[in-house]
């Protein structure tokens, strides 16, 4: 199974100049949650982003369009295919960014695992638009604003319906 996983402002913003917008620690502990023991796939921007590399107790895979580019403390692939083909058949495919990324695997993927942020961010990188006509909403978790941040999110959970 091939999951987008990704939080997104009201407005679909995602980053600014390589960075997370906001900080809700309950959303990082559920994103560790759910990606423990699988295979996690990003860009090299995201790679670069992160605070630790590589994500401990996952399978790491960056993908890059610069042909032969070796990403130390990953495995480094350089397509679509050959990325997915990297991970484990035993495990699931998290898509965790970047931008890109996420446009790309948007076509394939069977689920969106989404935190939707309810407060609109000055960005840079957006994810593209939830097309409700192919997405269908399976699950939901609804959050108020709380003493880390002043706005609500809510855990969606997507399938794919066509």
């Amino acid at each position: 199974m091939i999951s987008i996983i990704v939080a997104i402002a009201s407005n679909n913003a995602i980053g600014k100049d390589n960075r997370l917008l906001w900080h809700i620690p309950e959303d990082l502990k559920r994103f560790k949650k759910i990606t423990i023991g699988q295979c996690v796939l990003m860009g090299k921007n995201t790679w670069y982003s992160l605070p630790v590399r590589p994500l401990p107790g996952r399978t790491n895979i960056v993908l890059t369009d610069v042909q032969g580019e070796i990403i130390e403390g990953c495995t480094t692939t350089y397509s679509i295919k050959e990325a997915v083909g990297k991970c484990d058949d035993s495990k699931d495919i998290f898509v965790i960014g970047g931008g890109m990324i996420y446009r790309q695997f948007l076509e394939i993927a069977d689920r969106l695992i989404i935190t939707h942020v309810h407060k609109d961010f000055d960005a840079d990188i957006f994810f593209p638009e939830i097309d409700t006509a192919v997405w269908e909403e399976i699950e939901r978790e609804d959050h108020g604003p709380d003493q880390h941040n002043d706005f609500a999110y809510s855990y969606v959970t997507y399938r794919r319906s066509v």
